[in-house]
């Protein structure tokens, strides 16, 4: 993965300095309270329901084995002995003092780790596919385009007072594992008819308060022009975008209200004045970047890989394991091990200091020291050879970490909620213990196959409800909290927002519903068909009959 050079290295440094000494001054009453919260921001901490809450940048989800057991010392140190991995494949602590702030962000900065950018009207962290450089169906390695767009977009002094947050995501295999399509920016590497590698651009995708699918703004950029493309999108939104009012400034609205060709015009003709001068990549920087992202010393195991079948038959627990949780690899004889962060005991997503520090131990044991987060919170070992996997499985299952739900109901995403955010209005967390409790069958979750389960506790859908095959929104109502169901939603290649089911239903019910929900599947479902399938089928009308033709708890 990439190494700090000496300028990078300098330049976090002087960062924790700088906010040191300004953290300093906020408790000494020397900068208001107005100034600080601008300063703080920029530095990824946030003032939540009950703490301050701190973000961590995980760019393109990767990290080091001991980036994590440093992840594992702060949780321990500064905080109550987690951590929270998020949708944007970033970590978050929710209970650091202000004051222990500037000593974190030190403590990260000698693992090349970071909190720049993870807030404010900034360019966020760019995320990724979970398995660049190692799937099956790779077209090309996107970690080192999401690196050479990190590096061009960490303080860029043009785009550091945005009108709004900004939100950028590189898929480059046949299937698209980065929700590339809900981004401000979604860039698709693929092949055009001669064969040659490049970008396809959407721009204006994004869920919140007003969701929208991505459109097409170019549909092939030549590698090269990558960064002068993207300065010359941001400078049109830059320009364009709306200050006046934070629910109208993201891109997407500017994109709709212009017009995705009307829009399109104006960046291209903004990058005419841009596509040949400094921003134009020279190969020998891409060939630079991409050697941090080198094949690791993968073993010669395409004629010793290990018997699975007859482990199967022995170990039957460890084959669903196997069915669930791992994928295809490129290289012969290895497998991806994808590890749940949704034990039925914590909250979705949270790792405790004891998991973090055990699977950095995994990592350097079973996969060249490395591990990654996905945007679905979940953590992923990129590089196991199949003969390692019982022995995985098993250390996993010390941890556990190694439930074997990948895919299922009950490996859901699920945002704090009204347990710790400030802007949520409605409790989630309680839902995924619920659920849990209920759908405790894996049996049972098997049989109904993919289910993707997204909860937010606002709007604002941070756990993606909008795109959840089934989504769940928490609002407040009369002074309770009651919840909106979606069907539907897609954040793969066949992209889609899912619509409203009907009114809204009061917190004791909503496992009821889901329950009710699974039933109309399972009835109604012809051979393989999916969840997903079935709805686009049969439409609403049967899961409305069932919700509201017996239920009579639901909320006006």
């Amino acid at each position: 993965m990439y190494a700090y050079n000496q300028y990078d290295q300098a330049l976090v440094d002087q960062r924790v300095d700088q906010y040191r000494d300004q953290t300093r001054r906020y408790l000494a009453g020397e900068i208001p309270e107005e100034e600080f919260r601008a300063l703080r921001l920029m530095n990824g901490l946030y003032i939540q329901r009950l703490a301050p809450m701190l973000r961590v940048a995980i760019p393109y989800g990767l990290m080091t084995s001991n980036q994590v057991r440093t992840l594992a010392a702060i949780s321990r140190t500064y905080d109550k002995g987690y951590g929270h991995f998020t949708t944007r494949q970033n970590i978050q602590f929710n209970w650091p003092t202000l004051e222990s702030v500037p000593d974190i962000l030190a403590d990260l900065a000698k693992v090349q780790m970071h909190a720049i950018q993870t807030s404010g009207n900034c360019i966020r962290n760019v995320t990724s596919d979970p398995y660049a450089g190692v799937s099956a169906d790779e077209i090309e390695d996107t970690r080192p385009w999401c690196e050479l767009i990190r590096q061009w977009s960490s303080l860029h002094p043009e785009f550091a007072y945005l009108p709004r947050k900004f939100k950028i995501a590189v898929s480059g295999s046949v299937s698209d594992r980065a929700a590339s399509q809900v981004h401000d920016i979604g860039l698709h590497l693929h092949r055009n008819e001669a064969g040659e590698v490049g970008f396809e651009v959407l721009v204006g995708g994004g869920l919140g308060r007003t969701p929208v699918i991505g459109k097409v703004v170019r549909k092939f950029l030549e590698p090269q022009e990558i960064l002068s493309y993207l300065e010359a999108i941001m400078r049109v939104y830059n320009l364009n975008g709306r200050r006046d009012n934070k629910y109208k400034a993201r891109i997407k609205i500017l994109v709709n209200t212009l017009g995705v060709d009307t829009f399109g015009a104006m960046v291209e003709a903004e990058w005419q004045h841009l596509k040949a001068g400094d921003l134009r990549l020279p190969l020998s920087e891409i060939d630079r970047v991409k050697g941090f992202f080198a094949a690791p010393d993968y073993l010669d195991l395409a004629h010793a890989q290990a018997n699975l079948t007859d482990i199967f038959a022995v170990h039957p627990a460890f084959a669903t394991w196997y069915r669930q949780n791992t994928r295809d690899h490129k290289q012969a004889g290895y497998r991806i091990v994808i590890v749940p962060l949704k034990n039925q005991l914590q909250a979705p997503g949270d790792a405790s200091h004891q998991q973090m520090d055990g699977i950095a131990a995994l990592a350097d044991e079973f996969s060249f020291a490395e591990l990654r987060s996905t945007h679905d919170q979940n953590l992923v070992l990129a590089d196991v050879a199949e003969r390692d996997l019982l022995a995985l499985w098993h250390k996993l299952q010390d941890l556990d970490m190694g439930r074997a739900n990948v895919g299922t109901l009950s490996d859901m995403i699920n945002c704090p909620g009204l347990d710790f955010c400030s802007l949520a209005n409605a409790e989630t967390l309680i839902l995924s213990r619920q659920i849990n409790e209920t759908f405790d069958d894996l049996d049972y979750q098997y049989d109904l196959g993919e289910i993707q389960l997204k909860i937010s506790g606002c709007i604002n859908a941070c756990g993606h409800h909008h795109v959840g095959h089934i989504g769940i929104l928490g609002v407040e109502k009369g002074g309770k909290q009651v919840y909106q169901f979606t069907l539907g939603g897609s954040a793969t290649n066949d992209a889609s927002l899912g619509k409203t089911l009907g009114r809204s239903i009061e917190q004791d019910q909503v496992v009821v519903v889901i329950g009710q929900i699974l039933d109309v599947y399972v009835e109604l479902r012809q051979t393989d068909e999916t969840f997903l399938q079935l709805v686009r089928r049969v439409g609403f009308a049967p899961f409305k009959e069932r919700v509201y033709g017996t239920h009579q708890k639901s909320a006006a």
